[in-house]
């Protein structure tokens, strides 16, 4: 049966016309969440994860899941309110204030601008790993150029590209956990049957853990992307939020099976505890550990074509369409507003996060903490965002709407706030004093609206407060 390419939910009620193209199905939403997350994300980050969390990974990305599970819930909630591009933005700016949500959308954009390039130059060194001749920044344009193209054809080329890639990563995922299941059989590694990646009482404690988490919900970030194609999707609005919680769900378990097996398979635990993992390669010597020289390098390139290609594909179009919402709102320049007229994409918003990525990204290559520092800036942005979310589910629903659903509009925002806090508290103080001095410059753009009478305002609510 064919699906009414206008759904109830229309953005039209709000002020808004519909420019983008509604194309995208549930299974669309989910797999696109899916290839955000990236399934074999703990491939790249596995070693900082194991050191800090003490050896418990699997831990670490049990709680990263339960917390993101209630953000997942607060966004379901707002995305039916408001079933709009622009994320956390639309969100706070539509549930609290307009100018709550510019600096909302200000924070999420400190995960969404930079996320991209941190990806591509990951991927970038990954494949100069495995091709030395080939230098870091040329993986990189040829990265940036290739998604940007991809993007440019529409969100349904996007679309099929996401299933392909989903499939390639799901059975690389497979061979190492086959390979990794029978070596441990086999006795390799330190122990076949040991809980010691959910728990270890020689280091276990909650603070530990939850510096991990900050670390681990790296690997989560993503699942939010799926509200920015709510202009895109051809669905209920419903879809949004249940396919957020079916692909953190699905990509959750995934990451918890892989690390567990993988942890098994660490030569050394103690000296990774110890000494860290400075080359990124603790999980590639896992999977040597598994299975040899072969499964440990396809690892490694699963990862920078994961990173590289899927991951940031889903992440520049994400990020086009929150500049494109903003922009459209007049809280951006209005350039960034413009839709393709054929291809129906935000061309130059996605234009300009190729041309950040690009040059950050050759910026950050030349930096011995690039990676690192891009890593911490992307969470700060992400959690302190999802913090307001929670927020703008209480004001929206409870307070102003009188919701008597204690459970969905006030208990479970409050413990995903209690969860996100504790994690951004325990997060790196270089990623607390940079990620506030973003929202500080945030907070000086706010006022220099305000002093210029540009005060934000939202499509809708404008108007009924100029009826007042």
């Amino acid at each position: 049966m064919a699906v009414d390419p206008t759904p109830p939910e229309g953005i039209e009620r709000y002020g808004y016309t519909q420019e983008l193209r509604r194309s995208l199905t549930f299974r669309d939403l989910v797999v696109y969440g899916l290839i955000f997350m990236v399934p074999i994300a703990p491939f790249g980050i596995f070693g900082s994860v194991f050191q800090g969390s003490g050896g418990m990974v699997a831990l670490a990305y049990a709680v990263g899941m339960l917390a993101m599970l209630f953000t997942a819930g607060s966004y379901a909630q707002m995305s039916r309110a408001f079933p709009m591009a622009g994320s956390v933005y639309t969100y706070a700016g539509r549930g609290i204030a307009a100018p709550v949500g510019f600096l909302s959308g200000w924070m999420i954009l400190l995960d969404y601008v930079l996320v991209p390039a941190l990806l591509y130059l990951i991927a970038s060194v990954a494949m100069n790993s495995l091709v030395p001749d080939v230098p870091v920044w040329l993986w990189l344009i040829a990265f940036v150029v290739l998604n940007t193209v991809v993007n440019f054809f529409g969100i349904e080329m996007t679309a099929r590209i996401n299933r392909i890639m989903l499939v390639a990563e799901l059975v690389i995922l497979a061979i190492f956990l086959a390979v990794g299941l029978v070596a441990l059989a086999q006795g390799k590694g330190h122990g076949g049957g040991s809980l010691s990646p959910i728990y270890n009482g020689g280091t276990f404690s909650w603070g530990l853990v939850f510096g991990a988490v900050s670390i681990a919900v790296l690997s989560f970030l993503g699942f939010d992307g799926i509200s920015t194609l709510a202009e895109e999707n051809r669905e209920s609005a419903r879809a949004i939020g249940r396919s957020m919680v079916a692909a953190l769900l699905l990509v959750g378990v995934l990451f918890i099976v892989q690390t567990w097996v993988a942890s098994l398979l660490v030569a050394d635990p103690d000296k990774l505890i110890k000494d860290g993992d400075a080359d990124g390669t603790a999980f590639y010597d896992a999977a040597r550990v598994a299975g040899g020289a072969w499964l440990a390098k396809l690892t490694a390139l699963a990862t920078a074509i994961a990173w590289g290609f899927a991951n940031s594909l889903v992440a520049q179009a994400a990020t086009s369409r929150l500049l494109y919402a903003m922009a459209r709102d007049r809280q951006l320049p209005r350039f960034l507003a413009r839709v393709h007229p054929r291809r129906q994409v935000p061309v130059n918003a996605t234009l300009l996060v190729a041309a950040v990525s690009l040059g950050l990204g050759l910026y950050m290559e030349q930096r011995e903490d690039g990676i690192t520092l891009l890593s911490s800036l992307v969470n700060f942005g992400a959690m302190t965002a999802f913090l307001v979310l929670h927020v703008s589910v209480v004001v929206h629903y409870v307070v102003r709407s009188g919701s008597r659903d204690w459970w969905r509009h006030l208990i479970a925002p409050a413990i995903g706030f209690g969860i996100l806090g504790y994690v951004v508290v325990n997060a790196k103080v270089a990623a607390q004093e940079l990620g506030f001095l973003w929202l500080g410059l945030g907070v000086v753009l706010l006022v220099g609206l305000l002093v210029t009478h540009r005060r934000p305002a939202l499509a809708g609510i404008a108007e009924e407060e100029d009826e007042k």
